[in-house]
């Protein structure tokens, strides 16, 4: 396998976060879309805090959700007389994932309150070690052996709207923010010539942000929405890293945002209907961890090169059945990585092109509500690039990338989630 490492002597990955595309088993089954079409509180205090000003009473919601994904990563690189190609499953289990929130409202006032703990973004891949896929070889016959990572993002939010008019509210909510990374190896440390690239622990890092939004419902139906949720500015990740041998290695500092995003919202409510539909931008192109790209001068990934990304979410809930309503939604999000970077990103196999949602909620009074939601996401093809190593990059290879090599990923991934709400 000498061979190989002549061609890979450095390999790079990455994973990045992903955003939740809704939170909570409504406004999942909605496909997210909620800006201007605040079905429950969930999605109002994660979408637009103006929208919590529809609700004139105390709520709590409390939800969770089984979350199963099925990445793989395959991969090509020349040897004497051809070429190896190998591909490798994630073998990694079931995720949780939570969401509490209450909102204070009352029937006639224009203050509504609300606070909320969401799980807003998170992932983790277990690509196990193999001999056949140069990508997960061990990293002595030039791989990376066992590739592992585990990404969680949690949000609490303090929200305030006010009903200006009878039609118009704004609201606004300052954003608290709890982040863990563990990489397995470390790509944003420099590697050794002899042991290759340190494993790290679990760092951790506290951010905080904002989000302000405005709301408008004419009462004829139609009804209009906007938010803005500012960049989540976050202390650096303090890696703390060994050799696979058990010795040590340099420790590691890496600051990862969460990016800026702006939405847009449409709704329309008869008496047995509710349309939503969302557009999201999200400024990755502008947030520190994903603006910077390629190799640092010791052979460790600047950044990830993560471009602009929109969002399209659209739901439809109907009230025809009594106590029962059904949901539907859909959600389509643009890629952010580009094939010449792709490489950098490939256990980031997060990104879904394509999901379709099925809820249906069964309200036996008017204070309890108990909601169900499947999910299916599919990235609907590979995201692939070349192999890339710093060692050969020059003015026509930018980024070094390997001739005659190939990297690409996919996933699907499906969510049950239940969730259980009370008005006081």
């Amino acid at each position: 396998m000498t061979s190989v490492m002549a061609v890979m002597p450095i390999l790079v990955f990455c994973q990045a976060g992903h955003i939740m595309q809704g939170i909570g088993a409504v406004n999942m089954s909605m496909g997210g879309a909620a800006t201007a079409q605040p079905v429950d509180i969930n999605g109002a205090l994660q979408w637009n805090p103006a929208g919590i000003s529809a609700f004139d009473k105390k709520i709590i919601s409390f939800n969770a959700g089984l979350f199963f994904s099925a990445p793989e990563v395959s991969s090509t690189a020349p040897v004497p007389g051809g070429s190896m190609t190998g591909v490798t499953k994630d073998d990694r289990g079931a995720s949780v994932m939570p969401a509490l929130a209450m909102v204070w409202g009352k029937k006639n006032s224009k203050h509504t309150f609300g606070v909320h703990a969401f799980g807003i973004s998170g992932f983790g891949v277990t690509f196990p070690q193999s001999n056949s896929n140069p990508v997960t070889m061990p990293q002595s016959m030039g791989g990376f052996g066992l590739i592992e990572s585990d990404y969680q993002l949690l949000q609490v939010g303090i929200t305030y709207a006010y009903k200006v008019s009878e039609h118009f509210s704004i609201g606004f909510a300052p954003t608290f923010n709890y982040a863990s990374l563990k990489l397995m190896p470390n790509p944003l440390s420099a590697p050794s010539q002899t042991l290759g690239y340190p494993v790290s622990d679990k760092a951790t890092s506290f951010g905080i942000g904002g989000q302000f939004g405005i709301f408008y419902n004419s009462g004829k139906g139609i009804k209009l929405g906007a938010s803005y949720k500012s960049p989540q500015g976050f202390s650096n990740f303090d890696f703390k890293n060994t050799y696979l041998d058990g010795s040590s290695a340099s420790n590691v500092k890496f600051r990862m945002d969460y990016p800026a995003i702006y939405s847009a919202g449409l709704g329309y409510s008869k008496s047995m209907v509710d349309l939503a539909l969302d557009y999201r931008f999200v400024n990755y192109a502008n947030t520190k961890g994903f603006k910077a790209k390629g190799w640092t001068p010791t052979a460790s990934v600047a950044g990830f090169g993560w471009k602009n990304i929109s969002v399209i979410s659209a739901g439809l809930q109907f009230k025809g059945v009594k106590k029962l309503p059904i949901r539907a939604g859909y959600t389509y999000s643009s890629n952010p990585i580009s094939s010449e970077l792709a490489f950098f990103s490939v256990p980031a196999t997060a990104v879904i092109k394509n999901a379709f949602q099925f809820g249906l909620g069964y309200e036996p009074n008017n204070r309890f509500s108990l909601n169900l939601t499947y999910h299916h996401g599919s990235s609907s093809g590979s995201t692939s690039g070349p192999l890339l190593s710093p060692m050969m990059q020059e003015s026509g290879n930018v980024y070094g990338a390997v001739p005659g090599s190939n990297i690409s990923y996919k996933m699907t991934t499906d969510l049950v989630m239940l969730g259980v709400s009370y008005s006081f």
